[in-house]
């Protein structure tokens, strides 16, 4: 037999689970519209792929993962989108978020399923991914998607693999129900987590107020190696970090995961939506909801479709407005005050109390508190919550980091216990909201500093080319420059030292008909013709140095025409670029239609300059073709 094992605190609220246990589950009806969100997880939310005005099938996707942390959201029945709009959706903090309505074709018609299938035939990576596609998270606290923990504890050794069917919170029985109906389906959910973790043991955590689930996991568990725990009934014994404390007598550290220490913990419903996924190819569309409450006249468990309005829910199990004081979401500890009856059901949805007056007294005036310390003797964590609640109702944040305030579960024995009836557990949510806050700020300023810098070193160094760049083509252009001037000049000066052809000709008559030594020693030195005489000259043709306009303006001519050429090229790609934009890309067509007018007005401008260089070229004799 198991050693058990005790947590610190711990508290022992009237149960209140009879009311909702004398009954067997029943199928809730297909309610006249649903509201799907499409954050119903820890993570990213989903992704709509669906239109308004289409048809879908029961188990069809309609938002797709949209990140790692993130699942997909799958049809809850067949019928039509009507709405993809902001809705609210029993979040604590009030707030809206994105949803898919349909409207039931009350055919309830499901989709094409894969024949049932033999996990052992398949890899482990195959199964996550079957997990996670068929949108599986955890059913019994935050909605962490199931396929992330089990790829988690793929990396690391795992000792212990258990299910949670402790469901120590007050009224909330969806779990025994399942437990006592379909164990059997449970324990093959644990088997295929199972063969994907490898564990040295298997264990099943279930307190002892659950006779009869209990007795039908041991029936199912026959001949198994699986281990039925009963635990001692105690308030939050379900709490994921004090059940593994039970069984195994470990703790998880603070800032750590339980597969840090060999351990993975999964509810009991995900492990029967594990069996579904995987076997019979089913995604997640719906759940197994209690009901109760002095609020409704028949209270009891029903499998009800995720995006079911609570209102239609409570209407099915005769609620009694009039004697309802106040209706929550959730467990009386740790569950959420609504006053919207549109509030839809969603995959972490486990209870829906209509409480009466005398179920739920009217909260006394908060008084100051008198550091009876007895918060500190509830609390599971061992923290100190009469500090935390210091911290947190100054605005004092570093502190209550300091103080652990994240490892505060908010299972709110605390305040249960707390004499002067400080709602404690809403100032450890406000200051963790705030100091999330923070958190996002800090990351969004970073970001931007990031982009900031990184935009103030791009233009530096595009600035440096670009300097670069005009300093080479300066110091080319004062080569060519200075090379232009000395060629010019080379051809002045031998224009200005060459003979007439009339003196050459009478220099050579006058060396032949001088033979004598004498005359040869006597012959006259050859005077210079002066300027004017060169000018006058009618047989000196060199006073017409070489025409440099001709030169300058073929050189012109010829770049004007390679300009014309590669502007109306780059035009021609534009163009072409232009008609491969699909149609629905507005943005992208007006920008290459922007490109698009700006080159054809260099076009234009290139054969204007082409056409001045033509006729300059005409006037100085060159031809412009």
């Amino acid at each position: 037999m198991r050693q058990l094992h005790d947590f610190p605190g711990g508290i022992h609220p009237p149960e209140n689970k009879a009311q909702s246990t004398g009954k067997p589950i029943r199928q809730a009806q297909i309610p006249s519209v649903l509201i799907v969100p499409v954050s119903q997880h820890s993570g990213k939310p989903a992704k709509p792929i669906v239109d308004i005005g289409q048809t879908v099938l029961k188990g069809q996707k309609i938002a797709e993962a949209a990140a790692s942390v993130s699942v997909p959201v799958h049809a809850p029945t067949s019928g039509t989108i009507s709405a993809i709009t902001d809705h609210l959706t029993g979040h604590p903090s009030g707030m809206a978020g994105l949803c898919i309505v349909i409207e039931p074709d009350g055919e309830d018609t499901w989709i094409e399923l894969a024949a049932e299938r033999d996990y052992r035939s398949m890899t482990p990576e195959q199964i996550r991914e079957i997990i996670r596609d068929k949108g599986i998270v955890g059913m019994g606290g935050a909605g962490f998607p199931t396929e992330i923990k089990l790829h988690s504890a793929a990396r690391t050794k795992i000792q212990t693999l258990i299910i949670n069917a402790a469901e120590c919170e007050p009224c909330i029985t969806a779990d025994d129900m399942l437990l006592r109906e379909q164990a059997s389906r449970v324990l093959a959910g644990m088997e295929i987590m199972a063969f994907l973790s490898d564990p040295a043991e298997c264990v099943i955590g279930i307190e002892d107020n659950k006779p009869e689930a209990i007795a039908a996991l041991r029936e199912a568990a026959k001949g198994s190696q699986i281990e039925i725990a009963v635990i001692p009934t105690k308030y939050p014994s379900g709490g994921e970090k004090q059940l593994i404390k039970i069984l195994t007598g470990l703790e998880v550290p603070s800032g750590k995961l339980p597969a840090d220490i060999g351990v993975l913990c999964q509810n009991a419903g995900t492990a029967a939506a594990v069996y579904d996924a995987v076997v019979l190819d089913k995604p997640l569309v719906s759940r197994v909801v209690t009901v109760t409450g002095r609020g409704v006249s028949e209270a009891r468990n029903y499998q009800t479709m995720i995006g079911t309005r609570i209102g239609d829910l409570l209407d099915e199990a005769g609620y009694r407005e009039p004697e309802t004081r106040r209706v929550i979401i959730g467990g009386p500890m740790m569950g959420v005050t609504v006053n919207d009856m549109a509030i839809p059901v969603t995959k972490t949805t486990n209870c829906i109390i209509a409480a009466s007056a005398q179920e739920l007294p009217q909260a006394t005036r908060e008084q100051a508190c008198i550091r009876c310390g007895y918060c500190v003797e509830a609390c599971p964590m061992g923290l100190l919550p009469q500090q935390l609640f210091l911290f947190s109702k100054n605005r004092e944040l570093e502190k209550a980091e300091l103080f652990n305030l994240q490892d505060c579960i908010e299972c709110g024995a605390c305040s249960y216990v707390c004499p002067s009836q400080i709602p404690l557990v809403q100032y450890y949510r406000f200051a963790k909201g705030e100091i999330r806050q923070q958190k996002m700020e800090k990351a969004k300023s970073d970001r931007a500093r990031l982009r900031f810098e990184f935009r103030k070193e791009r233009m530096a160094r595009e600035a440096a080319e670009k300097e670069a760049k005009r300093k080479a083509r300066a110091e080319a252009a004062a080569k060519a420059q200075a090379a232009k001037r000395k060629a010019q000049a080379n051809q002045n000066n031998e224009g200005n030292t060459a003979p007439s052809p009339s003196m050459v000709k009478s220099a050579i008559q006058g060396g032949t008909n001088n033979h004598s030594p004498s005359a040869a020693r006597a012959t006259p030195r050859i005077k210079k013709p002066t300027l004017e005489q060169r000018e006058t000259n009618p047989d000196n043709h060199l006073h017409q140095p070489p025409n440099q306009e001709a030169i300058i303006a073929e050189q012109n001519l010829k770049k004007m025409k390679s300009s014309l050429t590669k502007a109306e090229t780059k035009l021609g790609k534009m163009v072409a670029a232009a008609e491969q934009i699909k149609p629905d890309d507005i943005a992208a067509k007006e920008k290459i239609q922007r490109a698009i007018d700006k080159n054809k007005a260099r076009v234009e401008a290139a054969r204007v300059a082409l056409n001045e260089a033509q006729e300059a070229a005409r006037k100085v004799g060159v031809n412009p073709d």
